[in-house]
């Protein structure tokens, strides 16, 4: 059952675990589509549209499979289910259940009208889910690798070049805290727009000097004087409430003393204001924190608490922002067990979706958990299919080295014709990073193939996949940041440019006064930088409490070693 409230999509799926993942494989396509049109993506529907009518209906393609031709108001499914296991969820991703995915043949075609468009959708299943790779090819693979090694500087520089700003949304004010926004927000009316006092005390006409007056009333943030003051009294006033008409100036109560008060002691008659006040004493004019048309927030603006309230000061409650990219996230290899798994001879649980996930969740990315894909090109490409209809960024990790079992590249370029932009990395850790484009129906979508190793797999997510999905959501400056810190010690050198993690300490106020020898001697106000121990790709400890990657270049005949307390660069990529 499917149905829309509001600007919300409905999905209803069978209650049977295998039932409900078969279910969603089927109308996943069909999501991102039906949430443009709930979003009114006017730009990206007609995009849609365009590439459907440009390829026509298609006949779904059948290999092996016998079928029978139906209605268009029918679907004709084959299956063949082979294992099943255990996806993780957390509250932060959707999850795919494997049991569904697993060796998926399906032949589909239906049509469907929407506001007075029809489209045929037979497209999306025609490609067959069986890999044109050779797995069995061990002994011709290739030796060396075929990709050119570039340097990070220039694939930090390739992914923003090929990383495309998504389209804008409509956003509520309380769904917008770290969004971006497209547009200009301007002020509507000033503020304040009223003469506001600034202290508690008596609002007075300054020409009247110092000396006894009497006090015709008060006025309390959120009244509407109407009497006005005249010579030789005064009203008592609040901080913020409004400057009644004929005042000129407000006397802070410090600077009064009470002369007479009425018999009860609840009524002032009479104070003396004690200092001569001046014109625009204590008075927040008309205007002067806000102009009307003033710009408040500019585009690409990020909307944190402040410009959340500077929104609800000015009263505009929706505001156009970037849309948010959604990604997909999977890990590969035979060896992995989910983390809820007993441990087996032979396998180790799988760590880098759940740092990964939880990477992207601490910038509000929507993500979808694709779970674990067997080293087989065919597993490759069910998973991939099923990102690339789900996501716009797809971020796998494994199967891109030069092992036997290490598909994804050939996946990626024989099956799904996706242009590889580069696939070495001369850093350490990540050589083998991999990252390429696709055009997917009328979308680009960018795949990222992260090393297995979990440390490479977050140095790389924060070196290239973080800024890619700020780029996506509008962020005008979305490369990390990089500081100069001293290091603690001497760091020998390796012979790649090596991302060594490291935790931050901040030198005390008396470490001027330290002996030579202190790293913070020559350097006293620059950051300490503490490295995290072995340093090995594979040992996730090393990432604990890091806050900077710090940027060692690479060993020279002439410098093998980076002397204690040496300025060196370093990426941001956590709270100090």
């Amino acid at each position: 059952v499917c149905g829309i409230r509001g600007k919300t999509l409905i999905l209803n799926l069978p209650g049977s675990p295998k039932g409900a993942a078969e279910c969603f494989l089927l109308v996943c396509p069909s999501i991102p589509h039906a949430v443009d049109l709930l979003r009114e993506n006017k730009g990206q529907v007609q995009k849609t549209h365009s590439t459907l009518l440009a390829e026509g209906v298609k006949q779904p393609h059948h290999s092996g499979h016998h079928h029978t031709e139906q209605s268009s108001s029918h679907t004709s499914h084959s299956h063949k289910h082979q294992g099943s296991h255990d996806s993780p969820r957390t509250p932060s991703s959707s999850s795919l259940s494997s049991s569904a995915e697993k060796d998926h043949a399906h032949s589909h075609h239906h049509k469907h009208g929407h506001h007075g468009h029809s489209h045929s959708h037979g497209h999306v299943y025609k490609q067959s889910t069986h890999s044109k790779v050779d797995a069995g090819q061990v002994a011709s693979r290739p030796r060396e690798s075929p990709y050119p090694m570039v340097t990070v500087d220039e694939a930090v520089a390739i992914v923003m070049e090929k990383t495309p700003i998504l389209d804008t949304e409509t956003v509520n004010l309380k769904d917008a805290l770290g969004r971006y926004l497209a547009g200009p927000v301007h002020a509507a009316e000033p503020l304040p727009p009223f003469p506001a006092s600034i202290k508690d005390g008596y609002a007075v006409r300054a020409e009247d000097g110092a000396g006894t007056r009497v006090v015709l009333g008060d006025s309390s943030a959120g009244d509407v004087p109407t009497e006005p003051v005249r010579s030789g009294v005064c009203v008592r006033i609040n901080t913020g409430a409004p400057v009644p008409p004929g005042a000129d100036a407000v006397v802070q109560v410090e600077d009064t003393a009470l002369v007479e008060s009425s018999a009860d002691g609840r009524t002032e008659i009479r104070v003396d204001i004690k200092q001569m006040p001046t014109v625009g004493q204590d008075i927040r004019a008309v205007g002067s924190d806000i102009a009307r048309g003033q710009e408040v927030l500019r585009p690409g603006q990020r909307l944190g608490p402040s410009e959340l309230g500077l929104l609800a000061t000015v009263g505009v409650t929706n505001v156009q922002c970037y849309s948010l990219p959604k990604v997909a996230v999977m890990s590969t290899g035979n060896e992995l067990l989910e983390p809820s798994a007993p441990l087996a001879e032979g396998k180790i649980r799988d760590c880098n979706r759940t740092t990964l996930l939880a990477l992207l969740a601490e910038y509000g990315t929507p993500t979808v958990d694709l779970g674990i894909a067997k080293d087989s090109p065919d597993a490759l490409l069910q998973k991939l299919r099923a990102a690339l209809d789900l996501a716009d960024v797809v971020i796998t990790t494994g199967g891109v080295s030069m092992g036997d079992k290490d598909y994804l590249k050939q996946v990626l370029e024989v099956d799904l014709k996706a242009t590889i932009c580069f696939a070495r990395v001369f850093m350490k850790p990540g050589k083998p990073t991999t990252f390429a484009t696709l055009e997917y129906h009328g979308r680009r979508k960018l795949i990222f193939g992260l090393p297995g190793n979990p440390v490479s797999a977050i140095v790389t997510s924060n070196l290239y996949v973080v800024p890619a999905i700020h780029k996506m959501a509008g962020c005008p400056t979305p490369e990390r940041t990089v500081i100069k810190v001293q290091i603690d010690r001497e760091l020998r050198l390796d012979p790649r440019p090596e991302y060594m993690r490291a935790v931050l300490q901040w030198p005390s106020s008396s470490s001027s006064g330290q002996s030579s020898d202190s790293p913070t001697a020559h350097h006293p106000t620059a950051p300490v930088a503490v490295p995290t121990g072995n340093q090995i790709s594979s040992r996730l400890l090393s990432m604990r409490a890091a806050s900077v990657l710090l940027k060692l270049p690479p060993k020279t005949a002439d410098m093998t070693v980076v002397e204690k307390g040496t300025l060196v660069d370093a990426v941001v990529i956590g709270r100090f």
